[in-house]
């Protein structure tokens, strides 16, 4: 028997990435619903999550998909016109299958969640199409009959030709509508032509009447002579006649009407003449209709052709050069490259005083295979950070429309590579922002109009690396933090006496949003306002080894900047000695090494400080902090190392240098979890441990 199992894992993931660029192309519709190479993208994403879904059974997912290539199968053809409504459901759809195939991974189906109220608006929306197709079609042909019927009444007319409007009207007692209608049509037809008729000829002999009729004839007879006729016919009740003329014809009159058969009697040179004109023109519209469509058949070949060249020739270039990998297997490959690299250091330690020329050769050419491994396996796990913005528009779509905002979302630098563990763990934190900047920053748009600034706010989601770091910013041009609101708020809540607060600066107030339980909304709303999401953020971002910072102006808007690490698992470090122990500080977060007379460290409510180039730099002393006890400086000078957080530098004394190192970076487990100051340990050379300084935690 076929087993379908062992193809579970590819279908998940394929399905993940056809929804993930069925979410881009919908958001691409929605902003230009011309493009009928999205359409037709769209179109081929739905037929093939059917044909994947089918193949392994599921058959909500089949019936869901096959619904909506049905409706984007109209929409391409031309017989639909895509509006918002539309793109409102096809959303619903991708939220639907979205959510079979979450739980297809989780439990093996696609759950209880119904499809039938999709499945209904989906048809409910071909069935609206195909009335307005109709509808369009009856007006046309209105159009045509109004036409037609014109030219035939002035063309009478030119010949002293009557024409008249009949309303005929049968006795209740009537046995044989049809019957008496025949004869009225055979009474009038001896005395002029009827070119018109309501209801149709055809209804009246099935009897498809209540008792009454209209007629528009043509002819030489007066009113009273027509009427007197028409009354002396049986079971006849009662006629109106009056004279009709062209102006007198609605579209609404002719809409369900055809056009009866032209008169013989009519057949004269000026009405030949109009009527041979309404079929010349007929036939040249009919033509160039044809000839429209034709083209746009060829056109629509030539392009699907050249567009299914393209796909092959991309599919033909992808296949050989890419390859599925469980990302376990990754992960046990960088361990190994990390025990390599431990290995190495331990070599090189042994190296050290060796005359062995050979042992010397050799090592140093393993410290190059080593350092090359260590760049291939990190490039395989760098992910590009577009494979977490890409959630981000569908989200501020969605959040803008239930807050009643305008809102342009612009990304750039999606092509940032950083590692896929920085990829796993930061979506949350920027959803925080996001959300954050959407619903306290930006403000609604008759606010915005009040104070001169376009109705559609501004919402930036940059990425881009820098040295050995990556940057991500989110900023608004809403209405900025309100610093004052923030210190109001940070004495009642205690979280700053008031001596700390006069001393911080704007900078610095602004970053106490980013305390626990700390939030200025006056409302709490089901997107933010309970001052559980910037705390959140900050610890991600800080258990990422990175640091966020606010920049914020008051009606101009608010920037989050996340600085985060390129990788986190073997970083170059410098080595230092505090008091007898060994420590790591992570070369990206040092902006210098210098020295300093110890003389010219002064001291500041409590501070030691130094004037350096020019500045004030704040000092720590590392041993003090680690509490490493008594130490004694024989020389003047003493080792500083100035790193940095943001745009503020911070001068760390330590004992001694020892120089640079790769390190790999290992946890300190759960039981030594949290410790200040503190961010991990490393293996050295000689099977030591060192501890990694945490040098953010400094800056507090």
């Amino acid at each position: 028997m076929f087993e379908l199992d062992q193809y579970i894992d590819i279908f998940l993931d394929e399905s993940k990435e056809h929804l993930e660029n069925l979410n881009t192309n919908l958001l691409e519709l929605e902003s230009n619903p011309s493009n009928i190479e999205t359409i037709n993208e769209i179109f081929r994403i739905a037929h093939t999550l059917k044909g994947m879904s089918a193949t392994m059974g599921f058959e909500k997912t089949a019936k869901l998909t096959h619904k909506m290539e049905n409706l984007l199968d109209d929409i391409r053809s031309g017989q639909a016109v895509i509006n918002t409504k539309m793109v409102d459901l096809l959303f619903e759809v991708l939220d639907r299958v979205d959510n079979f195939i979450k739980s297809i991974e989780a439990t093996g189906k696609e759950g209880s969640l119904p499809i039938d109220d999709l499945i209904e608006k989906l048809e409910n929306v071909l069935a609206v199409e195909e009335e307005s197709k109709a509808k369009e079609a009856e007006s046309s042909q209105s159009k045509e009959n109004e036409v037609y019927i014109a030219n035939v009444i002035k063309s009478a007319k030119a010949q002293n030709l009557t024409s008249y409007k009949i309303k005929v009207m049968l006795d209740e007692t009537c046995m044989l509508k049809s019957a008496r209608a025949f004869l009225v049509f055979k009474t009038i037809e001896e005395n002029g032509e009827i070119i018109y008729s309501n209801p149709p000829t055809e209804d009246i002999e099935d009897e498809k009447f209540d008792l009454e009729f209209e007629l528009i004839v043509v002819t030489s007879i007066k009113v009273d002579e027509l009427r007197n006729k028409i009354l002396n016919i049986s079971e006849v009740k009662d006629a109106t006649v009056c004279e009709y003329s062209a102006e007198d014809i609605t579209m609404e009159e002719m809409a369900e009407q055809p056009l009866a058969a032209l008169p013989e009697a009519l057949e004269v040179d000026m009405l030949e003449e109009a009527i041979e004109k309404t079929s010349i023109a007929k036939e040249a519209e009919s033509s160039k209709k044809s000839m429209q469509q034709k083209e746009i058949e060829i056109e629509a070949k030539t392009d699907e052709a050249q567009e299914e060249g393209e796909q092959t020739s991309n599919r033909k270039g992808k296949v050989g050069k890419t390859v599925r990998v469980d990302i376990n297997r990754l992960d046990n490959l960088m361990n190994l490259v990390s025990e390599l690299i431990i290995v190495k250091t331990r070599l090189e330690d042994i190296e050290i005083g060796s005359k062995n020329q050979n042992a010397n050769d050799a090592i140093e050419y393993l410290e190059t295979i080593t350092t090359n491994l260590h760049d291939a396996v990190m490039k395989v796990r760098m992910v590009p950070i577009e494979r977490v913005f890409n959630r981000f528009p569908r989200m501020i779509r969605d959040l803008s429309k239930s807050l009643n905002k305008e809102v342009e979302l612009i990304m750039s630098g999606e092509e940032t590579e950083v590692d896929r563990t920085v990829i796993d763990e930061i979506g949350d934190p920027l959803i925080h922002l996001l959300r954050n900047s959407l619903d306290h920053g930006i403000e609604k748009p008759d606010i915005r109009a009040k104070l001169n600034k376009s109705e559609v706010g501004t919402l930036k989601l940059l990425a881009y690396p820098d040295g050995n770091n990556v940057v991500i910013e989110v900023a608004d041009d809403g209405s900025g933090l309100d610093i004052e609101k923030i210190r109001q708020k940070a004495l009642e809540k205690e979280i700053v006496t008031h001596e700390k607060l006069e001393s911080m600066d704007e900078k610095e107030i602004a970053s106490l949003v980013l305390m626990p339980g700390f939030s200025t909304a006056d409302k709490i709303s089901d997107i933010s306002g309970r001052g559980v999401g910037l705390d959140v953020v900050k610890t991600k971002i800080e258990s990422l080894g990175g640091i966020i910072e606010i920049e914020t102006e008051r009606n101009l808007g608010s920037k989050f900047i996340i600085r985060l690490p390129l990788t986190l698992a073997i970083i170059q470090a410098l080595l230092i000695m505090v008091g007898d122990e060994k420590y790591a500080i992570p070369l990206n977060n040092i902006k210098e090494i210098t020295n300093i007379e110890k003389d010219k460290i002064r001291s500041v409510e409590g501070r030691d400080i130094v004037l350096y180039r020019g500045k004030t730099l704040p000092l720590v002393d590392l041993g003090d902090v680690l509490e490493a006890g008594a130490r004694e400086r024989d020389k003047n000078d003493i080792n500083v190392i100035v790193v940095k957080k943001g745009e503020r530098d911070l001068g760390i004394i330590v004992d001694d240098l020892i120089g640079q190192q790769e390190i790999v970076i290992k946890s300190l487990g759960k039981y030594l979890k949290g410790i200040n100051f503190v961010a991990g340990a490393t293996i050295l050379g000689n099977g030591s441990v060192a501890l990694i300084i945490d040098t953010n935690s400094l800056f507090n």
